[in-house]
Formats: C-alpha cells, structure tokens, sequence
C-alpha cells in the first residue's frame, strides 16, 4: 500500500533476460502487486521472472508478440482484475529508477491528477547521456503529440514511466489504443478525449548498454501520418461526437481555406510561370485571401484547444 491505495507495478517484458531480474529485485517492498508480462520472448525472460522469489509476482505470457502497448495493457486488464487503486507502467530494460517511484504516484495521490508521467527533460545533468537520435526524435515526437492528444503542457510524451489511477484506466477502450511504439501518445489522446488530467514529473533515465528497438526512421516516417489521423479522431470525438464545440468548425473550415488557397496559388503560379502571362490581381486574391483566412481559422482553433487542455 501507498498512502493507502493498493498499487500494481505493470512490466511488460521482451527479450530482457539480462535485466527482469533486476528490475522485479528493485521494486520497493510496499508495492502489492508485481505483473511481468512477456512478450513472446525469444530468449529466457518469461523463466527468468518466473522463477523470481517473490509472493506478490504475477507472470503472464502472450503466445504471439503483441507490442510494449499490447503487453501493457494486458498486464493493466490484470491489474484491474487485482483492483489495485493505481496502476504503475514500467519498462523491463533498467532505465526506470525504481526509487522514483513515490514521486510519480505523489501526483496521482496527493496532488489529485488522474495520470503521471516522467518527464526526462527536466534534468539537464541527465539529459546530456542522452543519444542525440534519441533526443532528436522525442522532439520531434513531442510537438506533434502536444497538437495530437491536447495536452500542450506535458513534455517527453514517449516516456513510458507513468502511474494512472484506476477510475480513468477502467474507462479506457483497450481495443482502440496502438499496441506497439505509439502507445504512449495513443494513451495521451484518449486521456485527453475523457478529459483526464495529467502531470509531468521530472524523473532521470538510467541509460546503460541496453538496445533500443525503435528505429528513427521508422517513426519520422510512419508517427506523423498516425498522428495525423489520430488528431481528427480526437476532434471528432472531443468536440463533435461527445461535445460540440466552434473548435471543429474552425479546424475543418481552416483546413479547406488553406489548402484552397495554397493549391489555388500553386496553380496560378506554375500556369503564370509555364505560359508568360502575369496573373490578374482577382486571380491572386482567389488564392490569398482563402489563404489567409484558413491560416488564422486554424490558428484560432489550435489556440482554442489549448486552452481546452484539462489541467
């Protein structure tokens, strides 16, 4: 128990036989439930932890490999099965400080926010061991999560370190969240749709010899098109399907008006270009204005959904 609310600490595990030892050993003694779930491994995760001394360990195992995402939420059905009151996501490669643990569920219990996540960014001591891929794509990652899932307060969203109360983790459709590297932010986006609020606690990485499976060009290619999609789901369903709001009105409107006015101009332009012929002040009115009002529609709209953010 935690300022009495049963926890259950989440690990989902693939391919870490060198460390799940280690890291279940790390787990603080108050925590009432430990849930490993391998991942359909290849190497001896699931008997490493399996065979690991403790009374509050549970072990699951996925015949077919399912993602951190698909593992984690197994392993959060579990816990709310348990009816543990806070669930605890951890990773099983050794870069989650166990001892700071107490500060993310500090938020979730004393400071009242349904969701916590570590925040890597605010220590700079930290932040120089980290590999500039990695820092170069959590930027990336972080300003089109922050227009994605609404929550322009909160940094670092591919920091798996996080503590969600059980109320919100019940509410959520396990079904419609990403399973594999996109989790994180796909967890954000629904959070933001219920109007949960979350907090960012600085925690430090622990950075080792451990081998990252996310590639960067995978997500430089792939995210932005899923992040795409996944904002007009959480528009549709934040402010047209739950709650109408003018901010759908003026995204939707905005988006017509600029793309209008940007391919309008592009034609006027490549037909001036191609035949000599200097486009009339009308032609190119067709394409500014249009232009113009679908940028400050969307601005209007992006500035409105940020003062939406649940805080």
């Amino acid at each position: 128990m935690y300022r009495g609310r049963s926890i259950g600490v989440v690990i989902p595990a693939y391919n870490v036989e060198r460390s799940i030892r280690k890291v279940i050993e790390g787990i603080p003694p108050w925590v009432d439930r430990v849930i490993v779930v391998d991942d359909a491994s290849r190497d001896n995760t699931f008997r490493e932890a399996e065979t690991f001394p403790a009374t509050n360990l549970v072990v699951l195992r996925h015949d077919v490999n399912q993602g951190v995402g698909g593992a984690t939420m197994t392993g959060f059905q579990r816990a709310l099965d348990e009816g543990v009151k806070i669930a605890v996501k951890m990773d099983a490669d050794g870069q989650m400080d166990p001892a700071q643990l107490p500060a993310l569920l500090d938020a979730v219990t004393i400071q009242g926010y349904d969701y916590a996540k570590g925040n890597r960014f605010l220590h700079s001591a930290e932040l120089s061991s980290m590999p500039r891929y990695r820092l170069f794509g959590n930027f990336v990652l972080t300003f089109l999560t922050k227009l994605t899932s609404g929550y322009w307060n909160v940094f670092d969203p591919q920091n798996g370190y996080l503590a969600i109360r059980r109320e919100p983790l019940s509410r959520l459709s396990f079904g419609r969240i990403a399973k594999r590297y996109f989790f994180e932010n796909d967890l954000l986006i629904h959070l933001n749709i219920l109007n949960y609020r979350v907090k960012d606690v600085p925690i430090p990485a622990l950075y080792g010899d451990e081998v990252s499976h996310l590639k960067v060009s995978h997500v430089l290619w792939s995210f932005p098109a899923y992040l795409f999609r996944r904002f007009w789901y959480r528009i549709y369903q934040k402010y047209v399907l739950r709650d109408f709001s003018p901010i759908a009105v003026f995204l939707l409107l905005g988006l017509l008006f600029f793309f209008w006015g940007t391919g309008f101009g592009l034609y006027t332009w490549w037909r001036s270009a191609t035949t000599g012929e200097i486009a009339t002040t009308g032609t190119v009115m067709l394409s500014v204005l249009p232009f113009l009002i679908g940028f400050e529609l969307l601005l209007q709209g992006v500035i409105l959904d940020i003062q939406a953010t649940p805080r």
